[in-house]
């Protein structure tokens, strides 16, 4: 019985953290978007400067494919962000977010 609720416990607190990863993980998709609609890009555009197709560009947007730190920062400087700029800002987005 107490195993149960130690699994149980385990559980409630990954579902917790899962759920605040997914806020965050939402917040950057709001932002990469935004930086996209802000340098006055289609996702066409972008993905013609970043040598790819529409598609890539969809898929990390709608949060269906994850960009890794080093396609991030290439996505930063083909929109003309600063790479820690945009770092920033997402931190002061999370932030946010914090009770």
């Amino acid at each position: 019985m107490r195993s149960s609720h130690i699994n149980q416990d385990l559980h409630i607190k990954w579902a917790v953290k899962k759920n605040i990863r997914l806020n965050q993980q939402k917040k950057l998709l709001v932002l990469l978007r935004g930086v996209r609609v802000e340098a006055g890009l289609t996702q066409s555009e972008l993905a013609s400067r970043l040598g790819t197709d529409q598609t890539f560009i969809s898929k990390y947007e709608s949060g269906e494919r994850r960009l890794d730190i080093l396609e991030l920062r290439e996505v930063c400087q083909v929109i003309g962000i600063d790479f820690v700029a945009f770092i920033r800002r997402l931190d002061q987005d999370l932030k946010s977010e914090s009770p």
